[in-house]
């Protein structure tokens, strides 16, 4: 499940992910911000946050390829705000294949993403 973070600077998306991701939360909440930050002009400024990882569902990993592939350019920066080492270690190793920038933050480092995710 994903919900939507509020009180974030502007342009900038959050969600916080709880148990099992499934394609009618990229459906239902997060490809609708993406696509209303898009059209208000703005490159896509993500915080995700995961305190826990309970994985995601085969149509959850099809909407994220879609979804990434669909706007490939207009992604800027992806904050990854998480304790869960593995998830952690596997951004560090295939990061790099993400659009835009990628960076992991600590669960303690919350604030310092959103700052990260905002900055120029």
């Amino acid at each position: 499940m994903i919900t939507r973070l509020t009180d974030l600077p502007d342009g900038v998306l959050g969600f916080e992910g709880s148990g099992e991701l499934r394609a009618e939360d990229y459906r239902d909440v997060l490809l609708p911000a993406v696509e209303e930050a898009l059209a208000a002009g703005h490159k896509v400024r993500v915080v995700l946050v995961f305190p826990t990882w309970d994985g995601m569902s085969g149509g959850a990993v099809w909407q994220d390829l879609k979804m990434g592939v669909d706007h490939l350019t207009k992604w800027k920066r992806i904050a990854l705000v998480t304790d869960v080492e593995w998830m952690r270690h596997l951004t560090g190793l295939f990061g790099w294949m993400t659009p835009g920038e990628m960076k992991t933050f600590s669960l303690a480092e919350r604030d310092d993403a959103i700052a990260w995710a905002a900055a120029d």
